[in-house]
């Protein structure tokens, strides 16, 4: 802190304090970080950099330090809100302490709580938790004291809204580590089971945290359980096409005709494209093949540092250009119906006005999966992503030349932390049990690298920046991308619980793009709301109504039963042209070069 105060206006007297004090206290994330950095931040950075972890995490410690920082010196600006809420708290905890001593003289025993879980909250569904009064004492005391907290923090002035989301998110990160289900002595199935097995599950609990620390991760599914070829990506295929990037598979036809246009899956690149064909039960391609399809699907290569020189344009050219070519070689048809996952249809997004402007008409109707192309508002994912934390990540992958999946899996992760977490912390360490085989969480589990040019370019021009709805902001081999070039049918799939497309984000395609849009919102989240097989009835909303915003869209949308891939399947049958026999797997010029799902799936 700098300067002198003299008496005059304490309001002043402690703006100036905080100017000073942000000022000072901003990280500096050049390439010779330290100089002229907070002596404090800088021994954070020091002390994170020392931990093993910290090259598993993208994010920058003092970055938080910053933020929290900023949120102490708001509350000493406003003195008056913070005794408030104080105030709220102590009368709200007084009723809880009143209701358990009562339960405890049973006068009371089914007092009405004062507060609950928020819906969805698995963390107190034991029965001891509502039982037990003392229990039921603990776990009101943590909820209120978490509510107040995230409540104090939203309403905090001075900051503005994104500030306000990453001090949110900590603090709930913070919350939820300390939550009394992760103590052996406050969580009462630890103590039965601590009883029932005379401390066995502490022990065994000691060497599961050694066995996860040795790993660099938690284990969150049996990994022994699952193999790609063995019990998933069963669909019968063949590589057909393999360049430095891609696998190209084609499928084997399922009918004995099929749809003259040929489907081209895109999936992300952060993860490994057997999503779309999970068990046979689950597998949407397989569901596709069945239905009188035919399908190709791009296996991404897993990146290591000699890749670290990548492009953007060369994930365009090598793959989904090159996948076209292909295709339209193997089947005879002039058109191809792509269909883009996530990353992978922020890609097509981009290489659908470089085919437009380069005179290339092959692709007459697309489909969106959760895919962005707006990233104004991207919710709890833009806490990772500003110039200081891109900075971070770029410095990590300036070391390895990719950036680890180990830390694309722990910021995900973080989004549902009590889920993916804090729940395999009490399974794994408290309760000293394995994790259950779960074929999804083995899939998340089995992450890829990312190339340190390509990830670097899209996350500035995307997240950072917002360029992709800047007409002409982005180039790709020197073709200016313009959204609104975009005039083919689309099919786009929201999910309502997806945390890292937000539904009325992956909405906005419908403003965006000059061609006709039918957008379907399905339930769940990320994964379960696009692998939504009929089965499972998860149900989704559409609706013919035109509307200006996503949320009139959702007022004026019917819950529908079932799965939207039924609803799909109608569409694609409008869009894919008349039964045809079907096309040989793989020619003379694309010759098979391996059964599915092939070689780059397997890289680790």
């Amino acid at each position: 802190m700098t300067g002198n105060f003299t008496a005059g206006n304490p309001a002043e007297m402690w703006q100036k304090l905080i100017e000073n004090t942000t000022t000072t206290h901003t990280p500096d994330h050049s390439q010779d970080k330290g100089k002229g950095q907070d002596p404090w931040l800088a021994y954070v950075d020091q002390l994170w950099k020392a931990n093993p972890y910290s090259k598993s995490f993208p994010f920058d410690p003092s970055e938080i330090a910053t933020t929290f920082q900023k949120v102490w010196m708001s509350f000493i600006m406003d003195p008056t809100a913070v005794w408030n809420s104080y105030t709220t708290f102590v009368q709200s905890y007084t009723q809880v302490m009143t209701n358990t001593a009562l339960r405890l003289w049973g006068v009371n025993p089914a007092a009405e709580p004062v507060i609950t879980p928020e819906e969805g909250d698995k963390r107190f569904s034991a029965p001891d938790w509502q039982q037990n009064a003392v229990f039921d004492a603990i776990k009101q005391s943590y909820l209120l004291i978490s509510t107040t907290l995230l409540k104090t923090a939203a309403e905090t002035q001075g900051l503005d809204d994104k500030q306000k989301r990453k001090m949110v998110f900590y603090l709930r990160q913070f919350l939820d580590a300390i939550s009394p289900t992760n103590f052996a002595f406050t969580n009462p199935q630890v103590i039965h089971e601590t009883i029932q097995s005379g401390g066995k599950n502490l022990v065994t609990g000691l060497h599961n945290l050694r066995r996860d620390i040795e790993a660099g991760q938690i284990k969150m599914t049996n990994t022994d359980a699952f193999e790609p070829g063995r019990n998933l990506a069963l669909t019968p295929g063949k590589v057909v096409y393999r360049n430095q990037l891609i696998e190209l598979i084609q499928y084997v036809p399922g009918t004995e005709k099929v749809h003259a246009v040929p489907l081209l899956f895109m999936p992300p690149w952060i993860n490994k494209y057997y999503i779309l064909d999970m068990t046979p039960k689950n597998s949407l391609i397989k569901f596709l093949v069945d239905k009188g399809f035919s399908v190709f699907v791009i296996s991404w290569k897993n990146p290591d540092a000699s890749m670290e020189n990548t492009s953007f344009e060369e994930y365009m050219t090598l793959g989904p250009l090159s996948a076209f070519k292909a295709i339209k070689d193997i089947t005879g048809s002039p058109k191809v119906l792509p269909v883009g996952y996530c990353i992978g249809g922020t890609l097509l997004s981009m290489t659908l006005p470089y085919l437009k402007a380069t005179g290339d008409d092959t692709v007459d109707a697309v489909t969106f999966l959760v895919a962005l192309q707006d990233f104004s508002e991207v919710g709890d994912t833009s806490v990772f992503i500003d110039e200081p934390q891109i900075a971070h990540v770029e410095g990590q992958m300036l070391e390895k030349g990719y950036l680890d999946s180990k830390g694309m899996a722990s910021m995900f992760n973080m989004l549902r932390a009590n889920d993916l977490i804090w729940s395999n912390v009490v399974n794994n360490y408290l309760l000293g049990k394995e994790p259950p085989a779960f074929d999804l969480l083995y899939w998340n589990n089995d992450g890829t690298r990312m190339a340190r040019n390509a990830h670097s370019f899209y996350l500035r021009n995307t997240y950072l920046e917002n360029n992709l709805v800047k007409p002409g902001k982005i180039c790709l081999k020197d073709v200016p991308i313009d959204l609104s070039r975009i005039d083919q049918d689309i099919y786009a799939v929201g999910a309502q619980q997806d945390h890292i497309v937000p539904w009325n984000a992956a909405w906005q395609i419908k403003k965006l793009a000059k061609g006709k849009v039918r957008f379907v919102l399905g339930g769940s989240g990320h994964i379960a709301g696009v692998i939504s097989p009929p089965s499972k009835g998860r149900g989704y909303w559409t609706t013919g109504t035109e509307a200006t915003t996503a949320e009139e869209w959702f007022e004026k949308a019917e819950l529908q039963s079932g799965s939207w891939w039924n609803d799909w399947i109608i569409w694609l049958e409008e869009h894919t042209g008349e039964l045809v026999d079907p096309p040989p797997v793989g020619n003379a010029e694309y010759p098979p070069l391996a059964v599915a799902p092939g070689t780059y799936v397997l890289e680790k």
